[in-house]
Formats: C-alpha cells, sequence, structure tokens
C-alpha cells in the first residue's frame, strides 16, 4: 500500500485517507495556485541520464531501495497503449529537480515513439512559466505551485491560466554526513541552523553540532550549510516552510543542482543541507523531522509516519487552450506520465507516484479521457 501521512494545512498525500471529491477539489486548487540547476540534454535516439542524478540513476542508491520506501503502484493505473500520429520534438525547461524524472520519462516515451526528440533543460523551476509563455518549450516541470506573478503573466499573454499537473510526490529531505549521530530534529531547529530570522520560535541560533546535543569531535565543530539558489523551486519550499518565510543565513553555500547539495554534504563531515528524498546515496542520510518541538521525528526514507513536514507535489505546467485538443504529442506524453509505467519511473527515480484517482483528476484537468 502507499505511504499514510498528512501534514496540517497542506495536501494528503497519495494513500492517505481521502474521497474521491475531497481530492479532485485539492487538485483543482493546486492548478489554479498554481529551482534548480541543471545542463539540457538533448536526444535523437534517447535522453542521456545524468550521472550525478537521482537514486533512480546513481548506481550506489538503488532507487526505490536507497530512499528506503516499500511502494507499489496502484493497480487502477492502466498500462500505456501506443497511439497513432505522434512525432516531433519534447521541450522541457524548468525543475533542475525534476530534471532526470523528465529524461526518464522521455526515455521511455520514445520507446513506443523512437522518432521523437528531447530537449530537458534543468535551470531551475523559476524558468519553467517563462519558458512556457515564450513558447520555447512545450512542458514545464515545476518543483513548488505557481506564483501569481507567474499566473498573471501567462494570463495576460494568453487570455487564460496555465495548468499545473501533480505528477509524483518528493519528501524534501534534510542531509548530513553518513557518520553524522544526529538522531532528529524539529523544524524550528531546522529554521534556527539555516535562517537569519528564527521565524518558528526556537530561541537560540544554532551554528554548532553540540547545540545539538552532540558530543565528541563532533562538540565544538561548526555546523557546515549548503543550499540552494533563489531561482530553485526547492529554494522557495524549504524557505516559506521550514524557515517559516525567514531569510536564509548568508553562510549557506548555494548549490547549483539538487545533486550538488547532497555531493557536498556527502564531502564535508559537519555538512547539512536540503534536497529532494530522491538524491539520496549512501554517504549521506536523511535526518527523521518533526513538525513541531516534543514530537517524535518521521524519517523521509520510512515513508510509514502520519506527518512528514517537509512533502510536496511534483508539477508539470502546460499551455492548454480552454475547448481545444492537445497536439497528439504532448496529449500522449501526458497519457504515458498517468500510466503503470510513467509512474514505475517515478518509483525509480526515488519519489512516490500518484494513485489511479489522482492521475485520473490531472488528465481531466487537460480534457484527455482517463479511460479507467
Amino acid at each position: 500500500m502507499f505511504p499514510r501521512f498528512t501534514v496540517a494545512g497542506r495536501f494528503p498525500l497519495p494513500g492517505a485517507t481521502l474521497s474521491v471529491t475531497a481530492w479532485l477539489v485539492s487538485a483543482a486548487l493546486v492548478a489554479l495556485s498554481g529551482c534548480d540547476g541543471g545542463p539540457r540534454t538533448t536526444s535523437d535516439g534517447g535522453p542521456t541520464v545524468q550521472k550525478d542524478g537521482p537514486a533512480g540513476s546513481n548506481a550506489d542508491s538503488g532507487g526505490q531501495r536507497a530512499a528506503g520506501i516499500a511502494v507499489t503502484i496502484d493497480p487502477a493505473l492502466p498500462a500505456y497503449a501506443p497511439a497513432q500520429g505522434v512525432s516531433g520534438t519534447i521541450t522541457s525547461v524548468g525543475s533542475d529537480t525534476m530534471n532526470n524524472l523528465m529524461t526518464l520519462w522521455a526515455e521511455g516515451f520514445q520507446k513506443h515513439y523512437p522518432g521523437v526528440k528531447v530537449e530537458v533543460e534543468g535551470k531551475g523551476t523559476s524558468t519553467a512559466m517563462p519558458a512556457l509563455i515564450a513558447g520555447t518549450s512545450n512542458f514545464g516541470p515545476m518543483s513548488r505551485p505557481a506564483k501569481a506573478d507567474e499566473i498573471s503573466g501567462f494570463q495576460q499573454k494568453f487570455g487564460y491560466k496555465p495548468l499545473l499537473l501533480s505528477t509524483a510526490v518528493d519528501m524534501l529531505a534534510v542531509y548530513v554526513h553518513k557518520d553524522n549521530p544526529l538522531s532528529g530534529l524539529s523544524l524550528p531547529q531546522v529554521d534556527a541552523i539555516f535562517s537569519k530570522n528564527r521565524q518558528l520560535g526556537h530561541p537560540d541560533d544554532i551554528t554548532t553540532w553540540g547545540q545539538l546535543g552532540l558530543k565528541g569531535e563532533w562538540e565544538h565543530a561548526p555546523i557546515s550549510l549548503y543550499g540552494r539558489n533563489s531561482a530553485s523551486g526547492t529554494y522557495g519550499f524549504f524557505k516559506d516552510v521550514a524557515l517559516g518565510g525567514g531569510d536564509y543565513k548568508d553562510t549557506v553555500k548555494e548549490q547549483p543542482g539538487s545533486s550538488s547539495v547532497v555531493q557536498s554534504v556527502a564531502q564535508d563531515r559537519f555538512g547539512i543541507g536540503f534536497s529532494g528524498i530522491g538524491y539520496i546515496t549512501s554517504n549521506v542520510k536523511a535526518v527523521p523531522l518533526a513538525e513541531r518541538e516534543g514530537e517524535d521525528p518521521i524519517s523521509a526514507a520510512a515513508g510509514s509516519g502520519d506527518r512528514y513536514p517537509l512533502y510536496r507535489f511534483l508539477y508539470l505546467a502546460v499551455n492548454k487552450e480552454p475547448n481545444k485538443d492537445f497536439d497528439p504529442l504532448r496529449r500522449e506524453f501526458i497519457r504515458f506520465i498517468f500510466s503503470k509505467a510513467g509512474q514505475e519511473v517515478v518509483v525509480k527515480d526515488g519519489y512516490l507516484p500518484v494513485n489511479g484517482a489522482q492521475a485520473r483528476s490531472a488528465l481531466q484537468q487537460v480534457d484527455i479521457e482517463p479511460g479507467f
């Protein structure tokens, strides 16, 4: 079964107890409410998967086993059935967190349509909407909901709003070196480590590992901070949720991509950073987190608790003109993402899949008949 946990004030995860009607309302709100830096990959015969990508593509991490998540695909999801007349180029511009996910989806899609070309550019969630507006992409992966100014800019250009499809679930992890004995953190402690302002109420600025109860060589060691740059959706999500909207400390070493954060922590014994759970490797560990002081911390890797504080959906923004059908390329790529094969890619890449009701809702958002 899917992991079960909810977080106050945010949408339930796949597998949480939820009526289909309630989920459809939630999905609609997400779409209406509605990063990261990696290279562009191009392909005529198959996308190039980055070697430093998430768990699913990393040799030493083993995909879902590395993330420690026992996940099954909802049997309601259909097998993908190819269509006729599909050609062209999939052009994806946006989230670095989703760079490998988009590449792996495209790779699976090309098995059915070998003539389709692929371009994937992951320079940050903030680049997704401008590329859609400019017409330089046909898909905009985003690791956060669209901002009001992004939606209004799109609407000014086209006269209607963009649509955001919830394609997968990521648990944003706080990583430390594999030898670090830290057993858990509360969000107020995370805030006091990374933020100048301590909006979540922790009384002290936390700068050494000893302040978190570590002894021996760790007690007086300064905490070395790693994070993302401001173009990243991950940067914005962590700022809003983990820092209560506060400002990052000037000592945070901004990294160009999700995997760069994890690699930096792996090489720094006294380091700490944040990135998606799909980027975990054997050289780091994800620290269990509690939403409040005094609560038992929940492991992102276990996926079995009732409320992991830093979960988020991974979105795909699209330009869908009302009352007009998608071209065959975009229609079929979206159908592939929400098929059994597409969600198997999600699990392979270290993330959590959507279930049948959520996939059906996403397809209906863009006027694609689900057929299941």
